[in-house]
């Protein structure tokens, strides 16, 4: 009995980015599930309402929020801190009053999160560690 050898043309395998990609829907999944939970919490909180969330693979936002209501995330959100999540969600819905950085929309924000300047520097801080990581 001879023994005998297959040679593929190519290769049997999964490659770095179908693997990437495979976690990258995962985590995003996850952060839908988070986003949605404080989103749902802090909208009756912040005396607004969004229409739709959107998780995606954003490389230099944290989310975004648009005239129409709808809520974007950075999947990224599941690395963070609790506290800072909450600060990004309370954020984009206090966009849903306010469209800009003014003195009025930091009222909102304070309101709902009193220690808000701490998180905003916090997350500055975070952002730089996640991003890289993410180049690793």
């Amino acid at each position: 009995m001879g023994l005998k050898i297959f040679v593929r043309k190519k290769p049997l395998r999964t490659t770095l980015t179908q693997t990437k990609s495979s976690e990258y829907l995962q985590y995003k999944e996850i952060a839908r599930k988070l986003v949605k939970g404080k989103a749902e919490r802090f909208s009756n909180i912040c005396e607004v309402e969004y229409k739709r969330i959107s998780i995606r693979n954003q490389k230099s936002k944290w989310g975004s929020c648009s005239s129409r209501g709808n809520l974007n995330f950075n999947y990224r959100i599941v690395f963070l801190p609790d506290h800072l999540a909450d600060y990004l969600v309370v954020h984009e819905l206090c966009h849903l009053k306010e469209l800009n950085h003014s003195e009025k929309y930091w009222e909102h924000v304070r309101r709902i999160l009193p220690d808000y300047k701490k998180h905003k520097k916090e997350l500055k801080e975070v952002s730089k560690r996640i991003k890289a990581q993410a180049r690793t």
